[in-house]
């Protein structure tokens, strides 16, 4: 695990206090990455953008809206926003839908049901569409987990803006300053600082080549992170959970 000596890494002080913990979803929950980006790339293809492995890892974290605006500027494309994400959408959710390996990340569970146990609040917080959040979310059996799931169409700017987590940090009732992110891509944790949240970088090889430096701490693996629970300064509190509407 890395720290982050520049943030003072999450910090044990009275005004560091750990009130609630919202987890990014794909590359966080499940490994579901490398799926969105066989699925990325035969839609790129289809639309005849040339795509590096370099460019596409820039796009995690981002919504689908924003990735496929950026390719439509950056290579030159004729075709309408409109049309290329319905288009991608469509096979996004169908593939998802009928894949037979969605399962939740090693040991993800016993941390989230640790975290009730302790009555801390947790959220998703997902630049993926709601129903594909939903999809996932029901695939997988982490659902019964989650009364709060925030997406990145509710926001005005997905991430690497801090909208989508100040308003999960407004939902679930915590002070931004007491609440903690799981991410896995620079786009995410760019977006939990922004929001003046800690953050605690997943390494998930399954995400791409992504710039984790700016988190408080670093994890390949939430049995990394177990490791470290009696440490980290976590008090439960008991905020109003209102459901997503």
């Amino acid at each position: 695990m890395v720290a982050n000596q520049e943030f003072g890494g999450l910090g044990a002080t009275d005004d560091a206090i750990i009130q609630a913990v919202i987890f990014d979803m794909d590359g966080v929950l499940i490994d579901s990455e490398p799926i969105y980006f066989e699925i990325e790339r035969s839609s790129f293809a289809h639309f005849g953008a040339v795509m590096t492995d370099e460019e596409h890892h820039t796009y995690v974290g981002v919504t689908l809206e924003s990735m496929w605006q950026q390719v439509l500027d950056k290579h030159q494309l004729t075709v309408s926003l409109e049309e290329v994400f319905a288009y991608h959408q469509h096979n996004v959710m169908q593939t998802m839908l009928a894949h037979a390996n969605l399962t939740a990340m090693p040991s993800v569970e016993r941390w989230l049901s640790w975290l009730h146990e302790q009555h801390i609040p947790i959220a998703v917080a997902s630049s993926s569409p709601r129903a594909l959040i939903d999809l996932i979310m029901d695939k997988t059996g982490l659902g019964r987990y989650f009364e709060v799931r925030m997406t990145g169409e509710e926001v005005t700017n997905g991430k690497p803006a801090p909208d989508i987590f100040l308003t999960t940090a407004e939902m679930i009732g915590a002070s931004p300053s007491n609440c903690l992110v799981i991410e896995d891509s620079r786009n995410g944790v760019q977006a939990a600082k922004s929001a003046g949240m800690r953050c605690i970088g997943y390494r998930n090889p399954g995400s791409g080549n992504q710039d984790l430096s700016k988190a408080d701490l670093q994890i390949s693996s939430y049995d990394e992170l177990w490791t470290l629970k009696d440490t980290l300064p976590f008090e439960a509190s008991s905020p109003s959970l209102a459901k997503l509407r």
